[in-house]
């Protein structure tokens, strides 16, 4: 099965895109140039503010940097091959190519998944737990708790890769996508990918069954909690720390169920590709602006270093 894969290796793909609307081919490169930029620059701009803030050093903070992290990679890997088939008129991509787009895509969609129950773990200690959150999460667990994520989403994306690549494409070899989506590279194909679709349904119910119980497990003991608070202002403090984190779970873990209940059909691969951008290019822009309008600490140390900067330049 994997010689037959390795034949495809010269093979070259060609992604469709949003090529059958040829008179939106330049508003909507512009559209995501700019959705792009505002991703790169607040994303990396909030892991920025948290290094250089000392009052950021906290588990909370140091989670949030690698979601942002993870959102600017995860980001930057369909958005860059979008930007240039929306340009050119040959939309081609090595087979090597595909496949290392889909490599590091999955490994950072399933890592941010993971992350993002980390954080809901972290946000059920400083909640239920305020008196005891620096022993409960010392500095070394947070950092087992990321390596952890990374480690199993690289696992999880080297397992679908590897069978992947047992693949062999004839025919067209077109790609009815702006990318290299699992579900998009198994149409190209002339297999049997019967085994590919358990595997692929399989890892992805597990990840985000998992995923999904920490985080409500977690917000049921938050919830509990906060019903328990006597004073309002306790009510309010613990409401706003989960508020903005509870917003981007809804929207990422929202977008993966219905890309998920969607029938692989040719009616449905407008749909596919529409929420697969709203997923991949709008919604690493949205978390940061969540994080930033909503968090106080992140508002209050972007203004200490912008008022800083201005003064360094005044003298």
């Amino acid at each position: 099965m994997l010689d037959e894969g390795n034949q495809s290796a010269g093979t070259t793909f060609i992604l469709l895109g949003f090529s059958k609307y040829p008179h939106l081919q330049v508003p909507l490169f512009l559209v995501f140039l700019c959705i792009y930029t505002v991703t790169m620059v607040g994303n990396l701009g909030i892991i920025v503010v948290i290094r250089l803030n000392l009052k950021l050093h906290t588990p909370m903070y140091f989670f949030l940097s690698h979601l942002s992290f993870l959102d600017f990679c995860y980001s930057s890997v369909p958005t860059l091959k979008l930007l240039e088939i929306l340009l050119v008129e040959i939309r081609t991509i090595s087979f090597t190519g595909c496949i290392m787009q889909f490599f590091f895509g999955c490994a950072f969609v399933i890592t941010e998944m993971f992350m993002l129950a980390v954080t809901a773990y972290d946000r059920f200690v400083a909640v239920c737990k305020p008196l005891f959150y620096i022993v409960v999460m010392p500095q070394k667990l947070c950092a087992l708790l990321v390596a952890g994520c990374y480690a199993w989403g690289f696992v999880c994306s080297l397992v679908l890769t590897y069978f992947l690549m047992s693949l062999s494409f004839c025919g067209s070899h077109v790609i009815d996508h702006f990318g290299c989506e699992y579900s998009a590279i198994i149409s190209a194909s002339c297999s049997d990918t019967h085994f590919h679709l358990m595997l692929m349904f399989t890892i992805s119910t597990f990840n985000e069954v998992c995923s999904l119980l920490i985080i409500l497990a977690s917000y049921v003991f938050i919830v509990v909690t906060i019903i328990k608070m006597p004073s309002t202002g306790g009510l309010r403090k613990a409401f706003s720390t989960c508020a903005s984190h509870l917003t981007a779970i809804t929207i990422s873990h929202g977008i993966i169920l219905l890309l998920y209940c969607v029938p692989n059909s040719k009616n449905s691969w407008l749909f596919i590709k529409v929420t697969t951008v709203f997923y991949s290019v709008v919604t690493p822009m949205l978390n940061p602006l969540i994080y930033s309008l909503r968090n106080k600490d992140v508002k209050e140390a972007v203004k200490k270093l912008i008022k800083t900067n201005l003064l360094c330049h005044s003298k």
